[in-house]
């Protein structure tokens, strides 16, 4: 670690306690770089009832391009979520992909022109709802701060916060249910009372 220098190609070391850590560039002004391991998260393009689930959360250590992820992670959503994807709609980090030749025409990326139809514009414009999913998973499942040892840990830490974030939207979903549900039955209980008059 003593002998790396600042412009040196290949593989560095950033952490004594973490070797696998890398330094991935985001790209923003504010805060061009982060130290951790690369996350692949995708969610539903249009929200349920019941919030805005992830649909599949991975690890890609070795911070490899965005791009480049697609080839793996879209046949692993489509073996777990038992269905075909109709379409993909990914940022412009997603440009020059390496996805499936049968899934090559159905990505569609942000401030893409060609192809687009009205129905692609209004899903488009959704893309920007993974972002708010993202945030939540970091701040509020442990995603920002993984204690877990290794590559292992990396990866386990991911789906323990993708798991616990679709835990809560769905414990949250099942609270307005049965308040639905309790407030009806109460409604029902005080009409039947006033019918029935002592």
């Amino acid at each position: 670690m003593r002998e790396q220098r600042q412009h040196q190609r290949g593989r560095k070391i950033y952490s004594l306690h973490a070797p696998e850590v890398e330094c991935i560039g985001k790209g923003k002004a504010h805060r061009s770089y982060a130290f951790g391991v690369k996350i692949s998260l995708a969610t539903t393009l249009h929200r349920s009832k019941g919030g805005q689930f992830i649909a599949h959360v991975k690890a890609m250590p070795r911070n490899p391009y965005d791009g480049h992820t697609l080839a793996t992670v879209l046949p692993q959503i489509e073996a777990q979520i038992g269905a075909p994807l109709t379409r993909i709609v990914a940022d412009r980090g997603y440009r020059g992909h390496n996805a499936p030749p049968d899934m090559r025409f159905k990505i569609y990326i942000s401030g893409q022109r060609r192809g687009v139809t009205d129905a692609i514009k209004r899903e488009l414009r959704r893309r920007s709802a993974v972002e708010p999913v993202i945030g939540h998973v970091k701040a509020e499942h442990r995603m920002g701060r993984n204690f877990l040892k290794g590559p292992h840990g990396d990866a386990a830490n991911a789906v323990l916060a993708a798991a616990g974030s679709n835990f809560r939207s769905l414990l949250a979903w099942l609270a307005r249910i049965r308040r639905v549900l309790t407030a009806a039955i109460l409604d029902e209980t005080v009409q039947v009372a006033i019918s029935k008059p002592l």
